[in-house]
């Protein structure tokens, strides 16, 4: 496998985790009511997204950029407060992500490989971390900046937390629901996710955050 391949095989399977933990852990923090804003419009859009979106599906376009490599995927996700999502990137590898509110599962289709971990260690170093369980987005980030561009309403979050492992986070809204997404990390490196065919509150059936293996798969990290 040359340079490049491994490159867009290991970053994107890395860096995919870490942001959809984030973007559900944003969408569906812990808590169902949304603490009180006091940082104008930008506060109260985020605000009423946190209360009162419980559940989304939609496609994704993801594109990662380091100083001197980018890379893209595409797919699907589906979140369900608390804790439940599914991620999947379809190209240009199979990577399924998927939390049942008490365990994360990570499967490269292409590899036969799956790894598992309990959901509160698999984020505990994340920037999810600032925003799953009980504390909520509102605890964790400061609402620095809100603009409009493109048609929609652009909040720019900041951590709290010294040592985080990005330095900002850019949601576009376009009413309640979000339709781009922008996180650059402490490197520098940016991540955008642009959602197209939004639906906000659908029913979803629990068996949708549940993960069936093929035999021949490898499991790290824990038992089918």
């Amino acid at each position: 496998m040359d340079s490049a391949k491994s490159w867009r095989r290991r970053l994107p399977a890395s860096i995919e985790l870490r942001l959809a933990l984030f973007v559900v852990a944003a969408a569906f923090a812990g808590t169902a009511a949304a603490q009180a804003a006091s940082d104008g419009k930008a506060g109260a859009t985020l605000d009423a997204f946190l209360a009162d979106v419980h559940s989304l599906t939609a496609e994704f376009r993801q594109e990662i950029k380091t100083n001197d490599e980018s890379a893209l995927d595409t797919g699907t996700l589906e979140f369900k407060r608390p804790n439940r999502f599914r991620w999947v990137s379809r190209k240009p590898n199979e990577l399924l992500v998927v939390a049942d509110g008490k365990k994360v599962w990570t499967y490269d289709v292409e590899l036969a490989q799956a790894t598992q971990a309990p959901f509160d260690e698999s984020i505990a170093s994340s920037p999810a971390m600032l925003l799953a369980g009980d504390r909520g987005v509102r605890d964790g980030f400061d609402v620095v900046d809100n603009f409009e561009r493109d048609g929609l309403e652009w909040i720019k979050l900041a951590p709290k937390a010294d040592g985080a492992d990005f330095s900002s986070v850019l949601i576009g809204f376009k009413g309640r629901a979000p339709q781009s997404l922008e996180l650059v990390d402490s490197l520098n490196h940016v991540t955008s996710i642009e959602l197209d065919k939004v639906v906000l509150n659908p029913d979803l059936p629990d068996s949708d955050f549940e993960l069936e293996l093929p035999k021949n798969v490898d499991v790290i990290g824990g038992e089918r």
